[in-house]
């Protein structure tokens, strides 16, 4: 017997609860079920947050993560244990869930699947969603043979806290003015990265000309992750160019500026994330060596 409880307030023991199948589930499956995004999230919960928590012989079974962006849209995230996976823990959350999606006047349901494979195009189809956006998670070993070149006029240096926050939210704003997760970022957004454990202004590269930040490349380096991830990987984390920059060959120099400093700070790989759809970007990235290691996907559900 499957029961689903709103955790309402999210309590600490609640989140604790979420981590424990979260680190058991990519035991298993070799990747994260949820993203950093819903971490943020359940660390500082809002009227927008909802949780889920399933349980059977009153032991946490399987969660599920929601948050409401204010617009009609809900984006959610579960995690389901690996041996409890066939026993309906999905469903029975994914109805809890769409339940109480009306509390925040929602019209469409984002459900995200980290790792995405057949069995969860299945599941996703089989409650009417659709296959919305993929991004894929590329790997490239360190280090690359290209070093990077420059356009005329570009000079590169590391962000500078307390002096470059605006102007590098006003070029990632305009990069990304389409990109319902990277754009509409907020100064206060920025400083929370930036006391992230991982947040290191040296790995932050800024591209400038004589108008200002022209592009970026930030990277993270995350620590070895046993047994999944035995060594350090570097991420591109975001990599973004003025539009009025763009067609000069600043993207791809920033990618190798952005891959040269993660081999300096001794990662032996390098990884980013890229929207299936962006067809430039997959292939400049495959021109660099890159391969697709792993697919996540959203699902949308459009209801009355």
């Amino acid at each position: 017997m499957i029961d689903v409880r709103r955790c309402h307030p999210i309590a600490p023991a609640d989140v604790a609860a979420v981590h424990a199948l979260a680190d058991t589930a990519e035991a298993a499956d070799g990747h994260p079920s949820l993203g950093d995004a819903v971490w943020r999230d359940l660390g500082t919960p809002s009227e927008r947050t909802t949780l889920f928590l399933a349980t059977a012989d009153e032991q946490p079974v399987g969660a599920l993560h929601t948050t409401a962006d204010g617009n009609g849209r809900v984006t959610a995230g579960v995690v389901v244990l690996p041996d409890h996976r066939e026993a309906g823990v999905a469903s029975a959350l994914l109805d809890a869930a769409l339940g109480a999606a009306t509390d925040h006047h929602a019209r469409r349901v984002l459900l995200w699947a980290f790792g995405a494979d057949d069995r969860a195009d299945a599941f996703a189809t089989s409650r009417g969603f659709q296959v919305e956006r993929e991004l894929r998670e590329m790997r490239v070993p360190l280090p690359i043979v290209e070093e990077p070149r420059w356009p005329p006029g570009i000079t590169t240096r590391p962000f500078v806290i307390g002096q470059d926050e605006a102007a590098w939210v006003t070029v990632n704003n305009r990069a990304f003015v389409h990109d319902p997760d990277q754009g509409g970022w907020t100064e206060d957004d920025l400083r929370v990265r930036e006391t992230e454990p991982w947040f290191d202004p040296a790995g932050f590269l800024l591209a400038i000309d004589d108008r200002g930040i022209a592009g970026f490349c930030w990277t993270k380096v995350h620590a070895p992750n046993l047994p999944i991830e035995p060594d350090s990987l570097g991420e591109i984390y975001v990599i973004g160019v003025d539009p009025d920059r763009q067609r000069s060959g600043l993207g791809r120099a920033l990618v190798v500026g952005g891959l040269v400093s993660l081999h300096e700070r001794g990662t032996p790989v390098g990884m980013l994330f890229v929207d299936a759809g962006n067809e430039p970007a997959v292939a400049l990235y495959e021109a660099l060596g890159f391969t697709t290691t792993r697919a996540d996907r959203a699902y949308a559900l459009d209801i009355a």
